[in-house]
This record gives C-alpha cells, sequence and structure tokens, in this order.
C-alpha cells in the first residue's frame, strides 16, 4: 500500500529528476509513464485519486524510491567510480563513444546509474531488459520522453531528431552483452544518426569483449564498424594482475562498508562476509552484510 508518506517521496524524487530533464512537463510526464494532466495534479501536491496504486509503485521503481524505510545509501567515490564517472563525463562533454569491458559486480552499473541520476540529459539503459531492437529504441525515446507507442520508423525518426535538439545529451548502454544482433546494427545506425550530437557509453562484463571480438573474427556484419565507432579498443578499469585487482577491490569494499554501517560495526568483519572463494569481495553483498549486522 502506498502511503500519503511514500508518495510525497516519490513526489520530491519526481522533482528532482524533472530538474534533470530539458524536455517540456509533457515530455517529462512520457518518460515516468503517466499523462501530461497527472503529471501537472501531483507536481502540485494533489495526490487524491490521480494515479493508482500500481501506478504510484511504477513511478517509485523508476525513481528508485524505495518502499521500505531503509537508510539512504552512502556513494564512495572508490576507484571503479571515478573512473566511469571521469569517462562518462568526457563521452557527454564531447559526444564521444567509449566501450568499458571488464569483471563484474565492480561496481560498474552503480556508477552509471549515479552518473545518470546526477546530470541532465543522460538516459541509462539496462540492455539485459531490452534486448531487441525495437524494445531498445522504444525504451531510448520513453526515457527521453519522446513518444514510444505506434509505428517503430516514427518513434526511430522522431528519437533521432529530438536528440540533436538537446545539449550534450548521452545514453549508456549498460549490460549490452545481452543485446541481440539487430540491436547492435541498431546502435550503429542510431550513432550514425547522432553522430557528434550524442554521447554513448557502452558497458559490460568480459563477456561483451568476447561477443564483440567472436563477431569480428567471423566478419559478421556490422561489428567491425561498431568496434570502430566505440574507439576501437576495450577500455578496463581494473589493473591487471590478479593480486592488484584484489586489494583494489577490498579497499574500496572497505571504504562502502564503513560509510554505510553503523560507527560501531566491525569492518573486517563484514568485508569478510562479502568474500568469495579467489579473495574478491561482491559488492552485490555488501547491503545484505551490512543488514545481518544490524
Amino acid at each position: 500500500m502506498i502511503n500519503e508518506e511514500l508518495k510525497e517521496k516519490i513526489i520530491a524524487e519526481a522533482k528532482q529528476a524533472r530538474e534533470r530533464f530539458s524536455g517540456s512537463d509533457s515530455k517529462f510526464a512520457v518518460s515516468l509513464g503517466i499523462a501530461a494532466a497527472q503529471y501537472s495534479r501531483i507536481k502540485n501536491g494533489d495526490t487524491e485519486r490521480v494515479l493508482s496504486q500500481s501506478n504510484w509503485i511504477s513511478l517509485a521503481r523508476r525513481l528508485n524510491v524505495s518502499l521500505q524505510n531503509a537508510p539512504c545509501w552512502k556513494t564512495v567515490a572508490t576507484p571503479v567510480y571515478e573512473f566511469i564517472t571521469t569517462q562518462l563525463a568526457w563521452c557527454q562533454k564531447v559526444g564521444m563513444s567509449c566501450l568499458l569491458c571488464d569483471e563484474s559486480d565492480i561496481g560498474k552499473t552503480y556508477a552509471a546509474q549515479a552518473y545518470t541520476k546526477g546530470n541532465k540529459n543522460v538516459v541509462y539503459v539496462d540492455c539485459s531488459q531490452v534486448k531487441s531492437k525495437q524494445k531498445m529504441i522504444r525504451y531510448i525515446a520513453k526515457e527521453f520522453g519522446v513518444g514510444h507507442g505506434g509505428k517503430y520508423a516514427d518513434v526511430y525518426s522522431d528519437l533521432v531528431f529530438y536528440v540533436k535538439t538537446l545539449e550534450k545529451p548521452l545514453v549508456i548502454l549498460d549490460e549490452a552483452g545481452d543485446l541481440q544482433y539487430d540491436a547492435f546494427l541498431e546502435i550503429k545506425a542510431l550513432w550514425n544518426a547522432t553522430e557528434g550530437a550524442c554521447g554513448y557509453y557502452m558497458m559490460g562484463a568480459d563477456g561483451l569483449k568476447e561477443k564483440i571480438h567472436r563477431a569480428i573474427n567471423n566478419k559478421k556484419v556490422g561489428f567491425a564498424e561498431i568496434f570502430s565507432r566505440f574507439g576501437k579498443k576495450y577500455v578496463k578499469v581494473l589493473p591487471l594482475g590478479n593480486s592488484e585487482s584484489q586489494k583494489l577491490l577490498q579497499l574500496s569494499a572497505a571504504a562502502i562498508i564503513k560509510a554505510n554501517a553503523k560507527p560501531n560495526a566491525d569492518v573486517n568483519k563484514i568485508l569478510r562476509q562479502t568474500l568469495g572463494e579467489d579473495d574478491i569481495p561482491s559488492l552485490r553483498r555488501i547491503y545484505k552484510a551490512i543488514a545481518i549486522e544490524g
């Protein structure tokens, strides 16, 4: 049940998101998945019979508002976070593209989502949820506030037209290794249509690198061109050598635990709970490990 307190949290987050959105109120409403009239009412504090419970839940999900009274998670500027943030800022500023392939569970997604939340005209795409070209393009269009229903050709054309009117837009493609072949080709087409007017940042684990490398070796149409457009190289955050990576990630995990656990918490004890058999911590387990310790 979405009570009034949660509604107020959702509206407050929507207002912050609106400040980062360059389009009109009606386009912002499209990005939220509600009607312009509904957005107008909740913006002015009207919550009575405006949205259904399912609409409020959907808004909370889109705006990343927790439905539980959990404490706010504190961001720590780990080396991975700083590296990715710097690259994203550069891609957005100059309208360039970059391809990051590195180990999973090192904080890539967290850094990308935090950057999206803190900057204007940035769209974050979890490609594992929109694997085909139609789903991917319609999702990007919706996030920019462009109509995403109707004929696909119209959605694509409207998206290209609108993106070129924005000031320094950026599209982040996370989990890109999950994309289908037609989606990769559509990324190339979108890049061509918005060259110099939009930055693109593609991310994935080492499987993405293998997928692109294998496709190029097999002379699969489009992949050599995609690789070229993303700088002809795979960027990596972690240092070469398992011991150095292990040390960096353990220090990063300890810093995150220290910032988010209770003041008297045993940081090393919590850190040990996150370690795998290779002594590399799982950043995804930190939240649960802290909760277990109370």
